[in-house]
């Protein structure tokens, strides 16, 4: 079986690569703009012709997309988050219209939801910024294209290699960098957003499951922790796993705008359950430590 795998030198593409890499008689082929990559490819810019050139040769049984941008200006996220899904269902529907096509979303496609609720995959979509919007737009073009494909809209992830365009992954690198100074101070936005965190390994595995499951999926399944928790229990746990003794302070008017009109996000899992047998097998609390884990290998 030849999967690709887009965006693999990522944050989430580098543990979907690794756990479908572990799979028997499966050989993973890395596609993205790095000059290491077995495909050399920039959905941002390439022409869908082009990429099918490259597709038909590889000839792919299955391709899982994680290439995105968390951050950058709306230009930016446009092209990589809603023009690339654009291109590579173009390219797939003339090289391999039979590949299974795997694609991250994000449930920041969602939008503002009600306190309280878990939102199901057929909930209306009202993302608050770009960011969402250009996700949302991806999404649209994957379950528009007429492959075999379907979109797991991820919640919050966190884990080893979180980066600093996200809040864990800039939150851990603020508390390494202040250490175990009992005078440090770390100013953080209003934190008392929920969020439905998940962890990149269990991201990771519902990737696995999509790519190998027998028959149609749903066009688009939710993937989170299935609870909602505040951001500041996420801080403080990356707080007491970093040994971090000084104050956090909130600024209230510091938050993003983005945490000001989202207050709530939670993720109903049952589709995802229900057509894969995934559900999140990993804590906030191991999240952290997975986390933590590499953010000290990488200060050595």
């Amino acid at each position: 079986m030849h999967i690709l795998v887009l965006g693999n030198t990522g944050y989430l593409g580098a543990h979907v690569a690794e756990h479908l890499s572990a799979l028997p008689d499966v050989r993973v082929l890395v596609v993205g703009r790095s000059p290491a990559a077995d495909i050399t490819v920039d959905l941002a810019t390439d022409r869908p012709r082009d990429l099918a050139a490259l597709l038909a040769e590889a000839a792919p049984d299955a391709v899982v997309n994680c290439a995105g941008a968390t951050g950058g200006d709306a230009v930016t996220l446009a092209e990589v988050n809603a023009r690339g899904p654009a291109v590579l269902c173009a390219a797939l529907r003339v090289a391999a219209p039979g590949a299974r096509l795997v694609h991250l979303g994000s449930a920041a496609e969602y939008g503002p939801t009600e306190p309280g609720m878990r939102v199901t995959e057929s909930a209306a979509t009202r993302p608050a910024g770009p960011y969402g919007a250009t996700k949302l737009a991806g999404t649209v073009a994957v379950t528009a294209s007429g492959l075999d494909a379907t979109v797991l809209r991820v919640g919050n992830p966190v884990g080893a290699g979180a980066p600093p365009t996200g809040l864990p992954g800039r939150v851990a690198r603020l508390l390494a960098d202040a250490g175990p100074d009992p005078d440090a101070e770390l100013r953080l936005g209003d934190l008392s957003a929920h969020r439905d965190f998940v962890d990149a390994r269990d991201v990771a595995r519902a990737a696995r499951l999509a790519v190998t499951a027998a028959g149609p999926l749903p066009p688009v399944l939710n993937i989170g922790g299935g609870d909602a928790r505040p951001v500041r229990d996420l801080v403080r746990l990356l707080a007491e796993a970093a040994g971090f003794r000084g104050r956090i302070i909130e600024a209230g008017s510091g938050g993003s705008a983005r945490s000001a009109q989202v207050s709530w996000q939670c993720s109903d899992i049952t589709a995802a359950h229900d057509a894969l047998g995934w559900t999140p097998t990993h804590t906030l609390d191991a999240s952290v430590a997975a986390l933590r884990a590499a953010e000290g290998v990488l200060a050595r």
